[in-house]
C-alpha cells in the first residue's frame, strides 16, 4: 500500500501563515521556512506585549496625574494617600481622564481631598 499525502491540508495550511506574513520585508513575507518562523516570533511579541501595554498605561495615567496634581500643589504620592485616607475608590484611569479632559472637575477632587 503506497503512503498518502494529504495535499490540500498542507498547501491550506501553508497558505494560512503565509497569508499572515504577507507585507513583511523581504524573505520573511514569501519564503516558508523564514515566514514561518518570523510569524511564530510575531505571535511570542503578540503575546508579550499585550501584558506591556497594561503597564505602560498604567506609567502614563501616574504622570498625567501627577502632572494635574501639581497644578494645584500637591505631588501624586500626596494625592492618592489623601484620596485613600477619605476613601474616595477613583481609579487611576479615570482621575489621568479628569486631568486632561476635564480640568474643573479633577480641581473638585483635589479640592474635596485637601478640605
Amino acid at each position: 500500500m503506497s503512503k498518502t499525502s494529504n495535499t490540500a491540508a498542507r498547501k491550506a495550511r501553508r497558505k494560512k501563515i503565509l497569508k499572515q506574513t504577507r507585507g513583511y520585508f523581504g524573505a520573511r513575507g514569501n519564503v516558508w521556512t523564514v515566514a514561518k518562523n518570523t510569524y511564530e516570533k510575531g505571535l511570542q511579541y503578540q503575546y508579550r506585549d499585550r501584558r506591556t501595554k497594561k503597564r505602560n498605561f498604567r506609567a502614563l495615567w501616574i504622570q498625567r496625574i501627577n502632572a494635574g496634581a501639581r497644578l494645584h500643589g500637591m505631588t501624586y504620592s500626596q494625592l492618592m494617600g489623601a484620596l485613600h485616607k477619605k476613601d474616595i475608590q477613583i481609579n487611576r484611569k479615570v482621575l489621568a481622564d479628569l486631568a486632561m479632559n476635564h480640568p474643573e472637575a479633577f480641581e473638585m477632587v483635589v479640592k474635596s481631598v485637601k478640605a
